[in-house]
């Protein structure tokens, strides 16, 4: 009994990390080209491939390494891609300048 609980529970952990592949690749899809090659991130067929491979290995290769690598992946698109890319697609200049802090723009006290 125990054991048939911790399957369910693992089963959800996968459900949740494929609609996470899917979310961020669909994400992809949808922005433009050149704001990937704005923010100096690789290209968009780039991304489309890495992140569709994984949404492919969760879904029909139930092999533990690869779906952690499409994992990490995911993550690393999620997490660092995604807001860059999305700055410029919102039009704020396609990142950070070098004065900006964790806050905003650090204007030296003025």
């Amino acid at each position: 009994m125990l054991l048939a609980g911790f399957s369910t529970l693992v089963n959800l952990i996968f459900l949740a990390l494929l609609v996470l592949s899917i979310y961020a690749l669909v994400h992809a899809a949808l922005q433009r080209e050149d704001a990937f090659r704005a923010v100096d991130k690789q290209t968009k067929p780039f991304w489309l491939i890495i992140l569709g491979v994984s949404v492919a290995v969760q879904l029909f290769l139930p092999a533990m390494l690869l779906i952690l690598v499409g994992v990490i992946a995911t993550v690393i698109y999620l997490v660092d891609v995604r807001p860059a890319v999305s700055g410029v697609s919102r039009g704020r200049g396609g990142g950070w300048s070098s004065s900006d802090g964790p806050y905003g723009p650090y204007n030296g006290g003025r």
